[in-house]
Parts: C-alpha cells; structure tokens; sequence
C-alpha cells in the first residue's frame, strides 16, 4: 500500500512533462540535477537556523537593544485567581459583561475588579519589547544577507534579463552550487519560521503567516524537485529584496528612533507595491504561466506551481491592503503604527499604568511603547 502511494506520488506524469521521466534527470557527464532526496539537509538546518537565533539574539540583539536604551516595560501582573485564571483559558480574553457580572460573584470581586485583573492577565500573554526587538534583528539579519547572496546568484545569469530564459531547455536543467545552497538557506529558513511560529510574536495575522510559511515552504520544494529552480531563484529574491526594509523599520520603530521609522517605512511600502503588486504578477507570474505552454502541454506540476503562486499573491493583496492603510495615516498625519500588532492595554483610568518615562502615560501604546505619530519632532 505504502509502495503503491509512493509510485503514485513520484508519477513522472504528475511532476514532469510529457514524455519525460526521472531517468532524464539523472546526474550524467559532470551535469548535476536537482533531486527531492536533497531537500532532507533543510530539516537539521533548520534546527542550526534555530540554534544561531538563539545565540544571535543573546549576544547580538540584547546588546544592541541596550545600546539603543531599549528597556522592557514594567507590567504589573495579575494576581493569581483560580475561578478567572479558568474561564481565562477556556472560555474567553475578553468577557462580556453579563459574564462580568457572574465572574463577580463567583470570585468575590467588583466588576471593576475583574475588568483590571483581565487587562492585566492579557498584557501578561502579550511580548516585550525585548523580544520585538530581538525577533525583529533577527529577521533583519536574515533577509538583508538572503538579498545579497541571491542578487549575487542571479544577476549574471541570462533569465534574470529575459524571462523567456527561464524555460530554456527546461526540463533538462542542470543546477550549480550557488543555487543549491540558495535554496537549501532559504527552505531551511522558512522551515525554522514555522517551527519558532507558536513562540514567535503573534500578530492580527497569525493564520496567514502560517498560510504564507506553508505556501513558501511547498513553493520552494517543489520547485527544486521539478526543476523550475531558475523561476525559484528570481522569486525568492525578490521576495528578499523588501522584507528587510520591514525587519529594519521595526527595529527602529522600538528603539523609538520615529522619523527614522516613517521614512524607512515609505522606502518598504514602495518597494512591496513594485515587486509584489507589478513584478510579481505581470512579470514572474507571466513567466511561469504563459512561456511554459509554448513548449510543452500543461500538466499537473504546471498547474500546481501556479495555484501556490496564486495563493502567496492573494496574501500580498490583502498585505498591501494593510500597508496601504498605514501609509494612509502616515500622509494625512494621523497615527502610523504596524496594522498587525496588537495593542498593550492600559490602566490609565485607575492610575495603575507602569511608568514609561516622561509624557509617555498619556498616550497611547502599542507594541509595548507610543505608538508612532508622522508629527513627532524627536530628533534621530
């Protein structure tokens, strides 16, 4: 049975186009090809991806969090209560108020009380700006090095100037060193992100970064078993060649360097809207659903290849829609802040905010600190 499933996986008519089998892709006269029994060094990568995090954020990215006088909030906790801490995990963050009421009476409590102790224990489950910051170095580091080495991989080769290069000779394709460590980074990467995604900050869109992680993790490995690593390589830079823009933005955003932030923040927004929004779509998409079937006959890997890219484009659509609204706050002065973080409640209104630092109480936070404002006259 499990034979039979694999045979029916590894069908060349499902992977391959017609008239072509693996057999064609076998190593041969000093050409190598890609193979799928690659792909297996990108699990224990990923977990050396994990290991580097580790130590990169606790010699690397605290140090430089102090440097940039980023302190973490003091939060006050909420006191242990066993009748709220369960209907804390099991029912509802946020009570309605006639459970209010009735949590009132079970735990003794005045409503008021209960309200408090449900901001708090919320605030408790939300990230520091430590790790932010940390998260955020992290990926900086990643993306901005990933950009470089791909750009270096890529712009010598002919297809990175005529798309139609892509397919030349495909599927006969052989592949050089640079491309399978590129893609074995990248893969290994994306798989650390999946792995880390139940620690990492969660934000409004937790379920479509799964989706993204997920979408990119197929993308990329069936990609290199197929053999459409030259469309793979050109994707994945430019994917690279904004996500640092964000990594860096955030970054300065917590160190609370604010202009700094808004301008980088602009620099990201034009980029994303280029490669994700024109690029991608009427450049890369084109070349992978229009130059294929002017040599072969579609198959099913052409058609699978091109749902995922369609779903990693639905995303940037519904990503620059949440871009778009913040450079809307940015130019008519309004408040800029990440569209997908989640606020830090506060307790104003009680007195019982923890101290911020000067003027800070009265404003209001998000991602641990004052939420950014294109009026702020703080000099970088």
């Amino acid at each position: 049975m499990l034979q039979t499933l694999y045979d029916y996986f590894w069908w060349e008519r499902l992977w391959l186009p017609v008239n072509l089998t693996w057999a064609d892709l076998e190593d041969r006269d000093g050409r190598v090809y890609a193979k799928a029994s690659d792909l297996y060094i990108t699990l224990p990568l990923a977990l050396l991806f994990l290991i580097i995090r580790y130590f990169f954020e606790l010699y690397v990215a605290t140090p430089l969090a102090a440097l940039l006088n980023i302190k973490e909030k003091t939060r006050l906790r909420a006191p242990p209560n066993a009748v709220l801490e369960h209907f804390y995990l099991t029912s509802g963050k946020q009570p309605k108020q006639a459970e209010v009421e009735l949590l009132s009476r079970q735990s003794g409590l005045s409503g008021r009380q209960v309200e408090r102790w449900f901001r708090r224990r919320r605030n408790q489950d939300r990230p520091s700006l430590l790790k932010k910051f940390r998260e955020a170095s992290w990926r900086f580091t990643f993306y901005l090095i990933a950009f470089i080495a791909g750009m270096a991989v890529i712009v010598d080769k002919p297809w990175f100037y005529d798309m139609k290069k892509v397919w030349e000779g495909y599927p006969i394709q052989s592949t050089i060193p640079s491309q399978y460590w590129y893609y074995m980074i990248e893969l290994s990467f994306y798989w650390s992100l999946l792995f880390s995604i139940a620690s990492d900050v969660k934000r409004k869109d937790f379920k479509e970064q799964i989706i993204h992680h997920v979408a990119t993790i197929i993308l990329i490995s069936f990609s290199w078993f197929a053999n459409y690593i030259r469309a793979g390589t050109l994707i994945m830079a430019l994917h690279d060649s904004s996500d640092y823009l964000l990594e860096s933005a955030k970054m300065f955003n917590y160190a609370g360097w604010k202009n700094t932030c808004n301008n980088i923040f602009i620099v990201f927004a034009i980029v994303f809207i280029i490669t994700r929004l024109v690029i991608l779509p009427f450049w890369i998409l084109h070349c992978t659903l229009v130059y294929p079937l002017e040599l072969y006959p579609a198959f099913f890997g052409y058609y699978f290849f091109n749902c995922m890219m369609g779903v990693l484009q639905l995303l940037h659509i519904f990503w620059a829609y949440l871009i778009l609204r913040m450079a809307h706050k940015f130019i008519t002065g309004k408040l800029v802040e990440d569209e997908r973080s989640d606020r830090e409640e506060t307790e104003s209104s009680e007195g019982e905010e923890a101290a911020v630092g000067g003027g800070a109480k009265s404003r209001p936070l998000a991602n641990g600190h004052p939420v950014l404002s294109n009026n702020h006259r703080k000099n970088d």
